[in-house]
């Protein structure tokens, strides 16, 4: 299915880099990377189109054509199995599938990609004073700075799982002034969330959880209201400092798109910021070994 209506100049363009994509990618994968036998004595690099086409199961006549930047019909599975063969990352295979005018597959993380938490554990833990967290693609919790224990709740006991924890924690929901009106936002970006892996089990198993754990969420949910992720604003009542009022930033980074990172950033109102100091400093350290009730 193509993904937008374009002009002819557009769709030259876009064929035209198909064209070159398909080239460079095959010039660079070797016969013996492939498995074909004598690999080792051919003096030019590459794979030719013809390995190329018998490799992924389609025709020879059908891949030059589709290197050759013609306006031909493309599924999802032949390009898989192109892709394969080429052995395309995670996203190069969603380029490939741009400039075949296909709607691409949701991102993934690549494999050499996968070991980023300790760059992502020094990023939130820069943040300090402030609070931040990483979650998955499920909003499991992942990881989360001294910050975020101190001012969100976050802790070892807790449920891994802010969406269930948002309706179900106590002491989050004590904390935090306009729960009621925060709460429809948060379930309708989970909802855009699951709209971008239809069929997923993971969210159909948050979700069942959540309806079970939660009346307020299973009511909120029917209303099937979609909102984009990105922007909380959150105020809330520490028993230590009083009122606080941060703003809460989802980000992705495009390496690890399983990942959602979540930095809050203090607000002007009540003096947020150095409240926020003071409660992670020796001193506010302390007073936290003397839980006051709230």
């Amino acid at each position: 299915m193509a993904t937008a209506v374009e002009n002819t100049d557009g769709k030259a363009h876009r064929l035209a880099e198909l064209r070159e994509f398909l080239m460079s990618r095959r010039a660079r994968v070797s016969p013996t990377e492939a498995g074909l036998p004598d690999g080792g004595r051919r003096r030019t690099p590459g794979l030719r189109r013809e390995e190329v086409a018998v490799l992924a199961g389609v025709g020879v006549s059908w891949y030059q054509w589709l290197e050759q930047g013609r306006d031909i019909t493309v599924s999802p599975q032949v390009l898989d199995s192109v892709a394969r063969v080429l052995r395309l990352s995670p996203t190069e295979r969603r380029h490939l599938y741009v400039l075949a005018g296909l709607n691409p597959p949701a991102p993934e993380a690549a494999p050499e990609d996968r070991d980023m938490c300790h760059g992502l554990r020094r990023l939130i833990d820069t943040w300090m004073p402030f609070p931040a967290h990483i979650m998955d693609v499920y909003w499991n919790t992942v990881m989360y700075n001294e910050a975020a224990a101190i001012v969100l709740g976050m802790r070892p006991e807790l449920v891994q799982n802010c969406l269930i924890a948002f309706f179900t924690d106590p002491l989050y929901r004590a904390r935090s002034n306009g729960w009621e009106e925060l709460a429809p936002q948060v379930v309708a970006q989970f909802r855009a969330a699951c709209s971008e892996h239809p069929g997923d089990d993971g969210f159909r198993s948050v979700v069942e959880e959540a309806k079970e754990a939660s009346p307020e969420f299973a009511e909120l949910w029917e209303r099937r209201d979609i909102r984009p992720g990105g922007l909380n604003r959150k105020e809330m009542e520490h028993p230590l400092v009083g009122p606080l009022f941060v703003e809460a930033t989802q980000l992705r980074v495009p390496a690890r798109p399983d990942l959602v990172i979540v930095l809050h950033t203090p607000l002007p109102e009540a003096d947020t910021a150095a409240k926020l100091e003071w409660l992670v400093s020796p001193q506010g350290r302390r007073g936290a070994m003397f839980p006051v009730a709230g």
